[in-house]
């Protein structure tokens, strides 16, 4: 029997893991010897974070980044095909979503791989959730241009897609120049347009407000320095 590959949801940041790390995944983070990675480093602590009992010099780590040979890839799931199960581990939030994780999941598909995602934190889908915008319809577009020129011109691109369809658009930035994107956005859009900023999600600061552009406007603005941050347009 082939082994299955376990799609492992990690923490947005220093939240309480019974806050949104059910017990069950525990009991199956704990039976994988093999898993694959975005860095070690952060999985080893995520690791020792759920159970300081795991043994970590008992597993066995594949990276999956910018650097990791495509070649190379297929040859993470060759332990599977023994019965051993596999955890993919991201960063931070859900394996697959905005998270090199999805090319090795589309791998272990076309191999009859079973795939088992596991509950835990989004941040796309949690901003989502608290904005108030239309859940319906919505879009993740991952990041916008780094120049500004391109930058506006998407942001008012993903502006009158929200208004022509209702269509929640769903957008993040590195976290370093999360004011320029939060500038850039009140320069761009219409004041009528609303605009969700989700910061940290989960942690305790916590920091979700949606507004018009015209009440952000006028608004003292959050210091997202640093701060993963969720960006949501809608009508």
């Amino acid at each position: 029997m082939k082994g299955k590959v376990y799609l492992i949801p990690n923490f947005l940041g220093e939240s309480a893991s019974e806050y949104n790390f059910p017990s069950e995944n525990l009991l199956i983070i704990k039976s994988i010897k093999h898993f694959i990675v975005e860095d070690v480093r952060t999985v080893r602590r995520f690791l020792k974070r759920i159970d300081k009992s795991i043994n970590i010099d008992e597993l066995t780590f594949y990276e999956l980044n910018k650097h990791t040979l495509a070649e190379s890839v297929p040859s993470y799931l060759v332990p599977a095909d023994g019965g051993n199960d596999i955890g993919i581990v991201s960063e931070a939030g859900c394996p697959g979503v905005a998270d090199p994780g999805a090319d090795v999941v589309a791998i272990a598909h076309q191999r009859g791989l079973q795939v088992v995602p596991l509950v835990g934190p989004s941040s796309i889908l949690l901003s989502m959730m608290a904005s108030g915008m239309n859940g319906q319809n919505f879009a993740f577009v991952g990041y916008l241009p780094v120049e500004k020129s391109g930058n506006i011109k998407a942001i008012r691109q993903l502006e009158d897609r929200a208004l022509r369809e209702n269509q929640t658009q769903i957008f993040i930035e590195t976290p370093f120049r999360n004011a320029k994107m939060l500038d850039d956005l009140l320069f761009a859009l219409r004041p009528s347009t609303r605009l969700c900023v989700a910061c940290n999600v989960t942690c305790s600061d916590e920091y979700i407000v949606t507004k018009t552009v015209a009440q952000w406007r006028a608004a003292k603005l959050p210091d997202l320095t640093k701060k993963p941050t969720i960006f949501l347009i809608g009508k």
